[in-house]
């Protein structure tokens, strides 16, 4: 990675516990999503609970570029979106847009219908491992779209009206099903789709299509069934909160010994993190506003964790988690599931003073995706372990948070790079930071 200016870099005095309030807003694997949903629609669609985070202005850039009007709404985190004009946009421009998010790659399924084209580039996204783009084309051509390779990306074609069709995925992948989704409310006839991903982000993008007036049933056997309709309006909604995030803050809070209470967690959407949570010895209280996790004094204990598509335990969960688990007395082992080189960023903790072995084998007995594919995908984390100041370079979103839980952690000072790429999805969290007791400091600019 390259490291750029001293705004790019994050000076964290650890040793402090985080304690206060702090708020989390609508989900970054669902907001963005909504906004595309946006292009479906003949009228004006209002999105409430938005994120102030570098993926939602990704996106509102590409809206805007293909005629979509955005502008703030009457209420803060309010996003007004008029699709009635849409157009197609310079290749140059969606192109300066390829490096920073892989959203684009959603836009097919509504430019084909709104505009019979479409253009998508090179895509951008954390690299946490393989997420290959090519299933997403070939979903496109069994809905009847042509896709021709260029230098510079992917053009397609709809010459005529997308048509419905059977998909099974190999794999319930949340991207997967949101395209299948996009594409399939207005093509004509039924579509379903097998083993399609639950994750409660994919319920709220179905509750936004059908405010939209489009038709989606929902199975027990992740079978989604959905059939076209003609046309779609807009829709006015709250976007979900971000479970992701508030699992992040809880596990900064067990990890520095801290009290957070995160104003807008929900139970329902995090029922299996806060089960881990309590086996591992956090404390929490839930109210109708949120979540007080913390920190309740004795010894954390160790556990056998494995990831999981929803329900089960997030991979996003993990990487926070394992810091928090530096800390817990004994043998705790993680089988990741999902992306393969999600464990990388141990190596820095491991600079840091824990004690963390990676093993090709799976550590567990739960499905894997890749586990005859020899890559070090379980960890074994010995502790409790002090941790020590260091100089930390961010791999990716999750990890980038999780290498600040282990600098506010840890003793001494640790100089953290490139934190940009946590703005991908974690709002305002310097502010948080400080709200909370943090002290951090970005090089000549104190902050907290």
């Amino acid at each position: 990675m390259t490291v750029n200016g001293s705004d790019d870099v994050l000076l964290v005095h650890g040793g402090t516990p985080l304690e206060g309030e702090i708020r989390v807003r609508g989900a970054k694997n669902l907001v963005p999503k909504a906004m595309v949903a946006a292009l479906l629609g003949s009228g004006p669609s209002r999105l409430r609970n938005v994120p102030d985070i570098r993926d939602v202005r990704v996106v509102r850039g590409l809206l805007q570029l293909h005629g979509v009007t955005v502008r703030p709404g009457e209420e803060p985190g309010e996003l007004v979106m008029d699709p009635t004009h849409v157009e197609s946009a310079n290749v140059a421009d969606i192109d300066a847009h390829a490096g920073s998010s892989r959203i684009p790659i959603l836009l097919c399924g509504p430019l084909l219908h709104r505009l019979g084209h479409a253009f998508i580039p090179g895509l951008g996204g954390c690299d946490i491992g393989g997420r290959p783009i090519d299933f997403h084309f070939e979903v496109l051509r069994q809905f009847g779209a042509t896709i021709e390779k260029r230098a510079d990306g992917q053009f397609l074609e709809a010459p005529r009206r997308l048509r419905g069709t059977k998909i099974r995925l190999p794999y319930p992948s949340v991207g997967a099903t949101e395209q299948v989704l996009l594409t399939a409310v207005l093509a004509e006839g039924v579509t379903e789709l097998s083993n399609a991903a639950v994750e409660p982000e994919i319920e709220d993008l179905i509750c936004v299509l059908q405010k939209m007036g489009a038709i989606i049933a929902m199975d027990t056997d992740r079978t989604i069934r959905v059939t076209g309709v003609d046309q779609l309006g807009g829709y006015n909604h709250a976007a979900l909160p971000d479970r992701l995030e508030a699992a992040s803050w809880a596990s900064a809070a067990l990890a520095t010994e801290g009290n957070i209470y995160v104003r807008g967690a929900q139970q329902r959407s995090m029922m299996t993190f806060l089960n881990t949570y309590r086996k591992v010895g956090g404390a929490f209280e839930i109210d109708d506003e949120g979540i007080r996790f913390w920190h309740p004094g004795g010894q954390l204990k160790s556990i056998a964790l494995e990831t999981d598509v929803h329900p089960g335990f997030q991979t996003d969960w993990q990487q926070p988690l394992v810091v928090a688990l530096t800390q817990a007395t004994g043998l705790s082992i993680i089988h990741e599931t999902v992306y393969e080189s999600r464990l990388g960023f141990t190596s820095a903790l491991n600079q840091m003073g824990a004690h963390i072995q990676l093993y090709r084998e799976c550590l567990g007995g739960s499905d894997c995706r890749f586990g005859q594919r020899n890559f070090l995908h379980s960890a074994v984390v010995s502790g409790p372990t002090k941790l020590q100041g260091a100089d930390l370079v961010i791999p990716d979103l999750r990890g980038g948070f999780s290498y600040l839980i282990a600098a506010l952690a840890a003793q001494g000072t640790s100089r953290v790079h490139g934190i940009d790429l946590i703005n991908r999805g974690y709002e305002n969290f310097m502010e948080k930071l400080v709200e909370l007791g943090a002290k951090v400091e970005l090089p000549g600019k104190a902050l907290g």
